[in-house]
Parts: structure tokens; sequence; C-alpha cells
């Protein structure tokens, strides 16, 4: 983590100063005996919620041990999380002088209430409620009365926060709103047809004067928003509203039949938008925004950068390379950032002004490791249009291509996919897999490009457009078109939507604002504009009808054009002076040596510093938790062990983290919060622990030039240790793969890898083996031998961990299970505990009506039923089954099979609420 951002070095004092300061920063970060800050947990008591029952917070403070009293940051998470969410920013922020404050909001985590989407009544006010509470804390720094230093964080849900409690409070001294919103209304309804008074030139790079017509409703991602506080919390019964307020449920619910807004929502959602006090925050402001964004775009942040500056406020706007999309890079400097932010509005510490525009762009350099275009940040002196006089730059692109039908179909099906919500680069690999749809776009290219052309922020094109309605719902594209037209890209899978009202049958001119984007458009290269009638992620008209769509000349008459915004920017880190770049190279030098001093320590530690009394337990997960970079949490307070000789399931729908919970034991990612132990040593990336396990996580990985024994062997080279302690003949005769194994890789069939990856797992016995589904591709014998296999490795002592969505051979495989939903665990245990005692059983017999009537005679039988090969019922108890089939035997009944109704997948089932 770096404390301090690179600017152009004035003395060589100041960089090596700064150098250093980002060096420790960084040492502290991965140093794995850190001492964190233990959180406080209050609980305050808010105002009553919309439904009149009283409403307690659940908030956490973490409070620097020296330098008190210190300002205080309030931090807010996303929609869907809790305050747990923050505590690795808290922890940062303590590291660096501040008290840190999370708190769940009202209808999230351990708070109580409902979800009112910020509401100015509740959310803002729970705020404020926090601001109260500060004021009254000692350890917190006081600018007056009842007036704490106090500055807000957060991202999505909690940044919309942060900009709406600086809107209603004064006392809030600085914020770090990131990838929220400034109109909630544009955001879910979004609307890219502009009023006929935008202006030509966009004031920003990304700006938008949307007509006054609410837009396109976006279904997808709107679903996937208001369907993660559906939830009514653990143990409850699922409800139609889960933890929303009543109108608040009530307006979305007719809002998402109808896809139009109603009143009410309008209402809900212009209350809810920093839109409405845009024009009274007076702290500082830095905000953040994704340039992979589909559900709150850089025109957001444009609209609200606008809107702060218009007060004289100092505003910082970042684009960087992520957002609910993509988790992008650049991590530890946004974090940097936030914190320059802070030191400059809240400790004071007298840094200069920055209200520089920062923006990540692509990097002509190839990248080693990956082969693909790297990126880059560079700044500009501002944003053109908020803090630096003018407008932003364009430059016009003559478009050709007459007039076109696109036809949009009854009920909206088929259409068009451009993206699915969240998928981020995925989405390309689907969107692009799949053909066109004919006849429901029209499509308008530029010439090839004569230089390269970098688009930065929305460009605009007039189209005029007629419909066999009144009304038309369309979607405009953005593409980058190879000189031989074989690649097609959308850069970050963005569109615009557009509705338009009140069209004649001659057709009415528009601009349209395309989607904004960071994207170099290479000479030779065409710009394409596609305006498709169908996208499935937005609600699209039931009725069939047609558009004709054309190009409109451009102003005074001349060709059609499309107006890309143009941007000045350079690379953040400049300075040409032989001192300055000799001076940051001994820096670098001794960073690198104390990096390699601390991780050779830490090293050490973790060898000798494992937990005597769990040293003979193979793994211990404790309240692990991880949330990406998005905001998006795969794993929350998951906690099991497991003990020698077992062998463990580990359960669960797509989706409820299983996968992730397997590449943080390989120390493949770090998780957010908690830890795991393998035999009492913390798990750490490159632990030495973790020669004890043996893993196959997220499908085989071979190199496919060589032959699978060349592979094995190569493999166990790579592990430093003797070629007799590989337990090679073993692992080869679990492989099965005969003279096989020595042909290369690349003729093998899924199957044949699969089991060369299990063998590789299991060189050198591991006492830890850990597997992901490790009899996909296998065929029904080999599944059988796999489960022996297993069994009996688990028999020696040693311990296995697998994930499989095979619940039959979970069942028959596996002493223990660890079911998971969502990621978080909803039962642990053996498997008999999982499935409970069996009461009801299934009896195969050749005379069903006779034992359904000799069964009616037992005591302690009910429910019994004639089925089509025997005969059902329930029984008090497993003694009873003993006393049945005796009275079946003694009346003459032949009985072919018994066993009980219940089995693992009915349990696991009921545990995930798919029944």
């Amino acid at each position: 983590m770096t404390a301090g951002r690179w600017r152009k070095p004035k003395a060589l004092i100041a960089i090596a100063a700064i150098a250093l300061i980002a060096v420790a920063a960084l040492l502290l970060a991965v140093r794995p005996g850190d001492t964190l800050a233990q959180g406080r947990t209050i609980s305050l008591t808010a105002g009553p919620g919309a439904n009149g029952q009283p409403v307690t917070l659940d908030a956490s403070v973490y409070t620097p041990t020296t330098g008190l009293p210190a300002p205080a940051v309030v931090l807010a998470h996303g929609f869907g999380g809790n305050k747990n969410d923050m505590e690795p920013l808290a922890q940062e922020l303590v590291k660096n002088g501040y008290v840190a404050i999370t708190y769940s909001a009202r209808g999230f985590g351990r708070s109580g209430g409902e979800i009112s989407l910020n509401s100015p009544q509740y959310e803002v006010k729970d705020a404020q409620l926090i601001v109260d509470w500060l004021s009254k804390d000692p350890d917190v720094l006081q600018d007056g009365a009842s007036d704490p230093r106090v500055g807000f964080a957060g991202g999505s849900y909690g940044g919309a926060l942060s900009l709406l409690v600086a809107g209603y409070d004064s006392r809030v001294d600085a914020i770090a709103p990131s990838i929220t919103w400034n109109d909630l209304a544009q955001s879910l309804f979004p609307q890219f047809a502009e009023a006929a008074d935008a202006p030509t030139v966009p004031t920003t790079p990304a700006s938008v004067r949307p007509l006054p017509t609410s837009g396109v409703f976006k279904k997808l991602w709107s679903g996937l928003f208001f369907g993660s506080g559906a939830s009514a919390g653990p143990g409850s019964t699922p409800t139609t509203c889960g933890r929303f307020a009543a109108d608040v449920c009530r307006a979305y619910q007719q809002t998402a039949i109808t896809g139009v807004p109603t009143p009410e929502i309008i209402k809900l959602m212009n209350a809810s938008s920093p839109a409405s006090v845009i024009g009274r925050i007076k702290a500082p402001t830095l905000l953040v925004q994704g340039q992979a964004d589909s559900l709150f775009p850089l025109s957001e942040a444009d609209a609200n950068a606008a809107g702060i500056a218009s007060n004289g406020t100092p505003v910082k706007v970042v684009w960087f390379d992520g957002g609910h999309d993509a988790a992008g890079t650049g991590t530890e400097q946004l974090q940097s950032l936030t914190l320059a932010w802070f030191n400059r509005y809240l400790m004071g510490d007298g840094s200069p002004a920055d209200t520089a525009f920062q923006v990540t762009v692509p990097n002509a350099a190839i990248s080693s490791e990956s082969g693909r275009s790297t990126a880059k940040t560079e700044v500009a002196p501002g944003l053109p249009g908020v803090n630096t006089s003018g407008p932003v730059s364009t430059s016009t692109i003559p478009l050709t291509g007459g007039p076109q039908t696109a036809v949009s179909p009854a009920g909206g099906n088929p259409a068009i996919l451009t993206s699915v919500p969240g998928l981020g680069s995925a989405s390309s690999l689907i969107a692009g897999s799949l053909p066109d749809i004919g006849g429901q776009s029209a499509r308008f290219d530029s010439a090839p490009l004569t230089t390269a052309v970098r688009a930065m922020g929305g460009s605009t094109i007039r189209l005029t457009v007629a419909s066999s309605t009144r009304d038309a719902t369309l979607f405009a594209k953005l593409y980058d078109v190879s000189p031989n037209g074989n690649q097609v890209v959308l850069p970050a899978q963005l569109v615009s939507p557009i509705r338009i009202m009140d069209l004649s049958p001659a057709g009415r001119p528009i601009t349209v604002a395309l989607p904004a984007v960071v994207h170099d458009f290479a000479a030779g290269h065409s710009m394409r504009v596609v305006v498709s009638s169908t996208d499935q992620g937005y609600q699209l008209p039931v009725d069939p009808r047609t558009y004709r769509i054309s190009l409109t000349s451009a102003a005074g008459g001349g060709p059609p054009v499309l107006t890309v915004p143009i941007v000045a920017t350079t690379p953040i880190d400049t300075g040409s002076a032989v001192w300055v770049w000799l001076a940051i190279g001994v820096v670098v030098l001794l960073a690198i040596g104390a990096l390699i001093l601390a991780r050779w320590r830490a090293r050490r530690r973790e060898i000798a510093g494992g937990d005597p009394s769990l040293e003979s337990v193979p793994l211990v997960i404790s309240n692990l938790g991880k949330q990406y970079q998005d905001g998006f949490r795969a794993v929350s307070d998951v906690s099991f062990r497991i003990e020698s000789g077992q062998v463990l399931g580990l359960l669960g729908p797509n989706g409820a983290g299983k996968t992730t919970i397997l590449r943080m034991l390989m120390g493949l990612i770090s998780p957010s919060e908690g830890e795991m132990r393998i035999f009492g040593h913390r798990v750490t990336p490159g632990a030495a622990v973790l020669s004890r396990v043996g893993a196959f996580v997220e499908g085989p990985g071979f190199l496919p030039h060589l032959s699978g024994m060349a592979n094995l062997q190569s493999y166990w080279q790579a592990t430093g240790r003797p070629i007799t302690e590989a337990q090679l003949d073993l692992a080869l005769g679990i492989a099965g793969l005969g003279e096989d194994i020595n042909r290369k890789v690349r003729t093998y069939s899924q199957g044949m890898r699969q089991r060369l990856a299990i063998a590789q797992a299991m060189l050198g016995l591991p006492d830890l083996l850990v597997m992901d589904e490790p009899t996909n591709g296998l065929d029904p014998p080999q599944i059988a031998e796999m489960r022996d296999v297993l069994s009996a490795y688990a028999a020696t002592g040693r311990t296995v961990l697998l994930s499989s969505h095979l619940l039959a051979e979970v069942e028959q495989t596996c002493s223990h299970v660890v079911v998971m939903d969502r990621g978080r665990v909803v039962a642990a245990g053996s498997v008999e505990q999982i499935v409970g005692e069996t009461t009801s059983v299934i009896v195969d017999v050749d005379a069903p009506v006779l034992a359904a009537r000799v069964a009616r005679t037992v005591r302690g039988a009910s429910e019994v039923l004639i089925t089509g090969t025997g005969i059902t019922l329930r029984l008090d108890g497993p003694s009873e089954r003993a006393d049945l089939v005796r009275a079946l035997v003694e009346a003459g009944v032949g009985i072919d099979r018994i066993t009980g109704k219940r089995g693992l997948e009915e349990a696991f089932l009921a545990l995930v609420g798919q029944e």
C-alpha cells in the first residue's frame, strides 16, 4: 500500500522521503505478523424506520494507539454488504493515524430497519447520527462544538451516501466516493438521447444532457441491485420484499412489471440522488469512477464533478480501468490517492492542492507475461469543463451509410446480447461468440483512420429516427474495426440506450451521446456506430415494430460526423534529470533489499511460529472472508476445521464461494479477513507449510508439447525434492493411463487430462489433498475407482478436501461435508448429521399390495403407500426397520431393496433453499 502519490519531484530529499514512506507502507502491508487494530463494537439507536419500528445500527470503531485526538473517517459499504467489508480500509487508515468507523447500513448485516435506498429521511440521518457520536468521542479531533473533523468514503451505495451526507451536513470536511451515481433515475432508466438545447461540443468528456423523458429500464442490473437486498436475513421466511421498505418494494415491483418508472419510484430515486444536493456540497471531493462500469458509467462522475466544482469546492476526478464490471488495476494507487486526499483536508499536512484529472489509458508496451497490452496512468491539469477553462477538445470523424431499417420483434425476443452485468471482460467473450441477429440494427462506418485517435469520453452523433409506432427504443454503440474487418471490438462492452417519444412518420432528428470510453483507435482502423433495436440487458417493447434510422448532416449542412472527445494527458511519472532517476534507482534497490529481507523474516516466522495446539490438525479456517476490488463479496465469515483421516466434501451451488476458498487455501489469492491454518501454520503466499499440500484447483494445466510422464517429472523437479520421494509409481497407478502416459498431453482427452492432474496432486503423498471437481471428465468406472482411491488415501491418516457437484458421489466418498450458499456456511458435520435420521424408507418388493397390508400391522409404521415397484412408509425409529423386514419375510414377500428416502441431495437442496 503506498502512502503517497508520485509527482514531478522538486528535490532529491522529497523523492527519497516519498519513496521510503511508500516502501514502508508496502512492507507493513505484506508482513504476516502485522498487529491489527481491534475494532470496538458499538450500537447506535437511530430513528424509526418507515414501518415505525426502532432501528439499531451495528458499528465498529478503530482507534490508533498514538497521536490522539485524531481526525475520523466514516466508511460506508456497498449495496448488499456490511461493515466487515470496510475493515481492511479501516485498518489502513488507523495505521496512518486516523480514527476509522465502519457500520452496517439499515437493512444490512446486523443492523435493524429496512432498506430505503439512501433516503435523506433514513440512511442519511443515520450517517449524521454517526457524526453526532464522533462529536462526543474524546479520541476524535474537534473543530468546534458538536463538529468533529470527519471524512466519508465508500463505493457504489456507500459512495452515493458519502455525497448525500456531505450535501446535508456541513460538518463533513472531505469525501472520497467511488463508482457511484449522480442521478439514480438516469442510472437505472438511462436516457442518452440528448435535449435539443444540448451543446454541440460536450462541456466535459462524458457529459450527457438527456431528454426530459425517462429512458430504458436497465432490467438485468436493476434485478441484481434489488435482488441482493431481497433476503430477509438468516433464518427468516423469504418474502417478495425481503429487507426493503414497503414503499421502495412496491414502487420497484410496479416498475419491474411494466418497465416504465412510476411517479412514486421517480420521487424515491430523486431523493436518493446526489444531484438533489450537489449544489450544497462544500467538502473537498475525490471522485473515482470506473471505465468498465455498465451500472454507473463515467457520465455520472462528470455530472457530480461539474455540480460540486460550480460551488468553488475542490474536486479531483479519477477514471480507472475497473468498476462494477471489472476489478481493474492500480488498487494501491487508488488507496494512496484516497489517503493523500484525507491527509491534506483532514490532517492538514500542507501538501499542495491536487485537482488534476487522472485516467487509465492503454499502454502500447506489450506485457511479457500475457502478451496483451497493459495499462498506465496519465494526467491532465484538470477535468475539462470542471476545473480547467473551456470545454473538452473534439475530433470530427466523417461517417457514411444510407437510411436503414431495424426490426424490433414481438415480445423483444430474440434480442442481441451485448454484455452480462458484472462479468467484465468475460462479457466480450460471451457476446462476441454469438452471431448478430439479422435485421435488428443499422450500421454507419468511417473511412480507415489516417492517424491514431484516442477517444476519452462520450462521442456524439446526430441521427434521424422514424418508427412504425409513436416511440422508439434503441441502443447505440461505438465499435473499433480492424482493417480487414476480422476484429470488431466494443470498448468496455458499453451501450447507450435511447427512448424517443412523440415521433412523427417523417422521423425526428436527435443527438445521441455514445458510451463514454477510453480507447485507442489505431491508424488504419475504422470507427463504426451501430444502432440496435434490442439488447437483453434492458426492458424492450412487447409489440413488433420497425425503425428507420439515418445519419443527420452536421451543423451548417456538412457531411454527417462522429464527434469524438479528446483530452491531452501526460504520463503520471515524469522527470528527465539524470540525478532524479539515479535517486529513484537507489531507492528502488533499497526497497527491493528491504522487501526481500522482510519476506525472508516472514518466512522464518512462518516456519517457526505455528500454533502448537493445532500442529496435528490438517486445516482450520477461522472467520474467513473475501471481497474483490469492485465490491463483490465472494465469501463471508466462513469457519470450519478438518481432522486427520477425514474426507470432507465442500458443497454448494455455483457461485457459493467454494473455488474462492480453495484458491485462498493454496495462497493464490489473499483473504480480506480471517485466516487459514494448515497444521497450525498460517497460510500466506509461498508459505512453507504449503509443501505438505497437494492440490488440483480450477482444472488441469500442463505443457501440451510434453508427455504425461514428462509433465509429472517436471512438476516434481520444480519442488526441489528427490525423485525417490515422489511415489511416482503410485501416482501412475492412480492415473491409469497405461502406455498413454508417454504420449504428448495435447493428444489427451479431457478425462485423461483430469486423471493426470489427480496423479500430479498426489505426488509425494501430501498430508492434505485438495481437489476441485476431481471427477469431471471421468467415466463411471473411473469415478468408482477414484472413490476407492480417496477413501484408501484417508485411511492412511492423511486428509482429503474436495469440492464436487456430484452429490451421490460425495455421499459415498466423504465422511464429512460443509455446505455453502452465497459465500456462507449453512451447515457442517458428518454426512449422517447433515442427512439426519432417516425415518422414511423405500422398500422394493415383488408383491406391493401384500407388502402394504403387512407393513400396516408393524408397530411404529405409518403413511404406508404403494408405488410401482414396492411401498414407501414412515417408521418411528431405526429399530422398527428390522421388525418390518421380519414381518415381510414371514409373509412370503420377496424384498429387492430397502433404503432411506432422504439422501444427501435432498438435504443439500433443503439447506440451500432449492426444494
